[in-house]
């Protein structure tokens, strides 16, 4: 999971990139430099020492405790005060050295507020009823819209500026030029979208606040209220707690099919229960969402956060008709899973069990580290010793606890502040899909670790997109080691598992993001909306991405699903987040297919894409380093991947007198047309 902190163009640009997944970073630029010259497989892999891997975070080093980040809290406080009695008037008759004191001025501002967030935030998910960790979170909260407020004079001026202005201060002050892609990125191209006074930047300062607590506020009741679905008897008679882990583990590990239909009908009735008062929330956040929109002279929230990505309506709209035109590909995969689980229809408990002859077979920590490491043994050596010094530095908090107010899922808050080794939050269980959730949030860390220590803080920074294609890329990576070195039964499970996981990709990420638009236009239109309302309206887009051989309650029943309630995302004040998925999971299969073609140029110019963070537009870095464009064929390719996988898998069953998948080093390397062939497994 990934997720950058949003922030208005009315408000401070801070780069919290908070991705959805402790000292100073030994690593440093002159080592990402010396060690993106080596040859992928010219090198020394060090392997994991076991004895120093750490399972929880030791985050001293960016406070003490509660008590330092509060007099930090007292401090930026002052600072932001100083800011705006120091630049206020030089900025009535603004000169290139006084916006090049007062840009790195910020900057530093900024690298503060930014550490103390990441404290208090991540502190809080540890346990989100920790009154003290809440009360920091809304207090720095509360100071990032005071100083919004105060120094919006700076955006509404600066977002004001004419061609000849502009060039009237580069040529002022020479140092600015390093800082241009920052600032055509931050204010020159947002001048149709403008604050037009501190007034009304003001206003959108207080929104943004509101918007933010009803984040909290909604993460809160999630973790509490709606994951919390209550017990269940199982078959052996035991009584079963279902919570936000425990259902995702049942569901993948429990052969006994009553026991998998009792756990999630408990969920799903209890989100039915759960969604009138999630769309309580939801409503006003919508409303808020789309107001701050207008305000900048968007259509509504959908327009602004397809602009600030750079993308537009008809590459999403494309991509949404190619993956509902070629939802039929999954067919065959389905009729694979209803023959393995031996049952005559598939229901939606039968969709997330492993397929092993073990289902229920567990993987410790360490082992899943060192499969994970495995799979990068033929990237850049960098890779490496960003994994080992995040996976032994007490960077990870890695064990789940519901019982103690844990947030569920994971997420990856990047240090770029510090050039440290990013904060990874976990909820491990020890299933094979944590393995991929790991690397998944790696892929984030190992960006974030590049960036931070290869570009200016301010250029730390992404689209949502670019962000999940490290994340994705890993678990292409790990599936492809599996398969290679694994028995056959393994390389079945997770084969299968990631076919489960392209329909996630490519059907369920673009069908929230299609829910959300939809529920903000009813929201538009009604004001406050009901939870039936909502459940109608997920229940209506599902049936365009879902497959047909699988029978949902709905059909059985005529009820609508509240699954909408229990999604992070959808709450975040950054919305339209999940289409960002199903964009990076097609371009980390293009690029995958130039990595078995060629790893050493392919790590070249990986870790020069990587590093270079926002200096350079994203679709332009995207096309310079590896000539792709998100277009149309773009998802083609990617659903032909899809199909290519399921052949595979059909492959590997189908041989059941090989213990290895002895071909499998051969399954990527043969191309034909405009997309790669994986043969199939011999």
């Amino acid at each position: 999971m990934n997720r950058e902190v949003f922030t208005w163009v009315a408000v401070l640009w801070i780069p919290l990139l908070f991705f959805v997944s402790p000292g100073y970073g030994a690593l440093v630029e002159a080592e990402v430099a010396l060690s993106s010259q080596s040859a992928a497989g010219g090198h020394e892999f060090e392997e994991l020492n076991p004895d120093e891997v750490t399972t929880e975070w030791n985050d001293t080093y960016l406070f003490s405790g509660r008590e330092d980040a509060l007099k930090e809290l007292e401090s930026l406080k002052k600072r932001s005060e100083e800011i705006n009695e120091t630049f206020r008037p030089e900025f009535e008759n603004l000169t290139g050295p006084v916006l090049l004191d007062y840009i790195e001025t910020e900057k530093e501002f900024s690298k503060s507020f930014a550490i103390l967030y990441i404290y208090a935030y991540t502190q809080l998910s540890k346990n989100v009823n920790d009154q003290s960790f809440a009360a920091l979170l809304a207090d720095s909260q509360d100071l990032i819209t005071a100083y919004s407020k105060a120094n919006s004079f700076t955006t509404v001026k600066l977002t004001s500026l004419s061609k000849e202005e502009w060039d009237r201060l580069f040529s002022e002050e020479p140092g600015l030029e390093v800082y241009r892609p920052y600032l055509e990125a931050r204010y020159m191209r947002f001048a149709g979208h403008r604050v037009m006074s501190e007034s009304q930047a003001a206003y959108l300062a207080d929104l943004e606040n509101q918007r933010m607590k009803l984040e909290t506020e909604a993460l809160s009741e999630i973790t509490n209220n709606v994951t919390m679905a209550g017990n269940i008897t199982l078959e052996n008679g035991e009584e079963f707690q279902v919570n936000s882990q425990s259902y995702f583990t049942l569901l993948t590990k429990d052969p006994v099919r009553e026991n998998r239909k009792k756990c999630y009908e408990k969920r799903f009735y209890h989100l039915k229960n759960e969604s009138d008062s999630m769309a309580s929330i939801y409503s006003e956040k919508t409303r808020l969402d789309d107001i701050a929109a207008r305000e900048l002279n968007y259509t509504d929230f959908y327009e602004y956060a397809l602009c600030s990505a750079y993308l537009n309506s008809t590459q999403i709209d494309e991509m949404n008709t190619v993956f509902k035109e070629r939802k039929g590909v999954f067919e065959d995969y389905n009729e694979f899973r209803k023959n393995k689980l031996g049952v005559e229809k598939l229901r939606p408990y039968d969709l997330m069990l492993q397929l092993a002859d073990q289902s229920d077979k567990n993987y410790t920590y360490i082992e899943s580290l060192q499969e994970i490491q495995k799979s990068y043994s033929r990237m850049d050596p960098i890779f490496n010793e960003i994994f080992l010094e995040t996976v032994t530095g007490n960077f990870i908090d890695v064990y789940p606890d519901p019982e103690h107010g844990k947030q569920p899922g994971g997420y990856c808050f990047e240090l770029c502040a510090v050039k440290s080794p990013a904060l990874i939050f976990l909820n491990y269980n020890g299933l094979i899909r944590d393995q991929k959730t790991i690397t998944h949030e790696l892929g984030h860390g190992i960006y974030s670790y590049l960036m931070g220590n290869s570009v200016d803080y301010l250029y730390c920074s992404y689209q949502i997109y670019e962000a999940e294609v490290p994340s994705t890329f890993n678990e292409e990576l790990f599936v492809d080691q599996v398969v290679e070195n694994s028995d056959r039964d393994t390389a079945i499970m997770v084969l299968s598992d990631q076919i489960v996981d392209y329909q996630n990709y490519f059907t369920r990420q673009p069908m929230i993001t299609e829910f959300e638009y939809k529920a903000h236009q009813l929201c538009a239109e009604n004001g406050t909306v009901s939870g039936d309302d909502l459940n109608a309206i997920w229940t209506n887009v599902s049936k365009e991405y879902r497959s047909d051989s699988v029978e949902y309650y709905l059909e059985e029943s005529g009820e609508d699903s509240a699954e909408w309630a229990y999604i992070n995302h959808i709450y975040f004040t950054n919305n339209y987040y999940t289409f960002n998925y199903a964009v990076s999971k097609a371009i980390s299969l293009a690029l995958f297919k130039q990595y078995k073609e060629d790893p050493e140029t392919f790590n070249k110019n990986y870790i020069a894409y990587l590093s270079a963070g926002s200096t350079i537009p994203p679709e332009e870095k995207l096309k310079k380093y590896f000539g792709i464009e998100i277009n149309r064929q773009l998802f083609e390719d990617a659903m032909d991947v899809v199909e290519l996988r399921i052949r595979q898998l059909e492959e590997l069953d189908s041989e059941e007198n090989q213990p290895k998948c002895e071909s499998a080093t051969q399954s990527l390397n043969i191309y034909s047309g405009s997309f790669w062939v994986m043969p199939l497994l011999k």
